[in-house]
């Protein structure tokens, strides 16, 4: 028996003939090596690069990765990986409406933040400080993630997935989303390199699929209102009340309801991903409270600035110094280099150990879960200042 079966061809016309809906299997994807990973009936293009990133190194990891709050032993505070799935829900059931590819949806929203830093944004923005620091290159958490997918896992993803990917920043929010033009892997490897050279141009970025503009605007709502139930839960607000009544409301269900309900009446049957200026005025008024009264306030704040920080550039130092030395049996060999020589040993092998130090010490660090960076600080240099609250207090 071989190792993967094939559907008879008598079968796979019996399907396609009862469901003409499956015919147009390959999505036009578009990948790097057209001869791998060739949609088919069972599994179309973006099922491919779902199922992938689904099954690649670092998606379990998600599950300890900081969406907004640190410091918290409670199951009930988000976790990124509960946040991507909430991007994926609500693109798919705006995308759906649009008509648009849903499996295409999925993929850009489980993949967008595989590159994102242990602790949040405030991780991403003590890396990025470290990083530019030494090479006068940025780094940021869409970058990076096409990076981990495309140039260190090497997943072989359709350019669509990846542009999406790039392009999502659900850190910068638009009226209106139009897909930019985008020709082929060569621009988009340009467009890559640009933002790592010039930080402004992490702004300009624009999906090439209305797909992508869907998981971009869905980015936004997933977290708008669920980081004020956690706000509350971490006693951070002392209720939603302090936050004003909109067009789009000020309780997280209202909010999704709400804008989705607005882009689907905005959206259906244009070629462009819009809201009404009502709406969109609200929802730029609910982001800047979020950031005035949840993410720039409160101890939490303070914690990562003068603990997390100083950790940052420590661990920095000390993984640089250790691939400087050549030390095989150090963390960053042990549990970062081999686990990828490891799983790229079916595709080639990798040269990845050549890689400039500071770009594998930072490739290290991003991977890392919350719960691992601090292990791997306690572990170089002694017991942490980091106190978790308890489920008790």
């Amino acid at each position: 028996m071989p190792i993967y079966e094939k559907m008879s061809d008598d079968i796979q016309m019996k399907i396609m003939s009862e469901n003409p809906s499956l015919i147009n299997y390959t999505g036009g994807a578009v990948r790097r090596d057209p001869e791998h990973d060739r949609a088919n009936l069972w599994r179309p293009a973006y099922i491919r690069d779902t199922e992938k990133i689904m099954h690649s190194l670092y998606y379990n990891r998600y599950a300890d990765k900081t969406q907004v709050f640190s410091f918290y032993k409670n199951d009930d505070i988000s976790h990124r990986g509960y946040h991507v799935q909430l991007v994926s829900r609500i693109a798919r059931n705006i995308g759906r409406v649009l008509r648009l590819d849903c499996d295409l949806i999925e993929a850009i929203a489980l993949g967008h933040d595989m590159g994102h830093t242990p602790f949040g944004h405030a991780g991403e923005s003590f890396l990025n400080e470290l990083y530019q620091e030494r090479t006068g290159r940025y780094f940021n958490h869409n970058v990076h993630s096409v990076r981990v997918l495309d140039s260190i896992l090497k997943l072989n993803l359709s350019l669509q997935t990846l542009d999406g990917i790039l392009c999502h920043n659900g850190e910068s929010e638009f009226m209106e989303y139009r897909p930019s033009e985008l020709s082929d892997f060569d621009e988009f490897d340009r467009k890559v390199e640009s933002c790592y050279a010039d930080e402004a141009n992490i702004k300009k970025l624009v999906p090439n699929t209305l797909e992508g503009c869907v998981v971009r605007i869905s980015d936004i709502i997933a977290y708008i209102g669920k980081d004020r139930q956690d706000a509350i839960k971490t006693h951070t607000i002392p209720s939603e009340n302090i936050f004003d009544e909109s067009e789009i409301g000020k309780y997280n269900a209202a909010m999704i309801n709400n804008l989705i309900v607005n882009i689907l009446e905005n959206s259906y049957g244009h070629d462009c991903i819009r809201m009404d200026e009502a709406h969109f005025r609200a929802l730029k008024k609910a982001k800047s409270d979020n950031y005035e009264l949840i993410y720039l306030t409160g101890d939490n704040r303070q914690r990562y600035d003068e603990i997390i920080r100083p950790m940052f550039r420590k661990l920095y130092d000390k993984i640089f110094e250790e691939l400087a030395s050549g030390d095989e049996s150090a963390p960053v060999y042990r549990h970062h280099i081999a686990v990828i020589e490891k799983a790229l040993r079916f595709r080639g092998g990798s040269d990845y150990r050549k890689t400039e130090p500071n770009q594998l010490v930072v490739d290290f660090i991003a991977s890392m879960t919350d719960d691992y960076f601090i292990d791997l600080y306690e572990y170089y240099f002694g017991k942490s200042k980091i106190e978790y609250i308890s489920y008790f207090e």
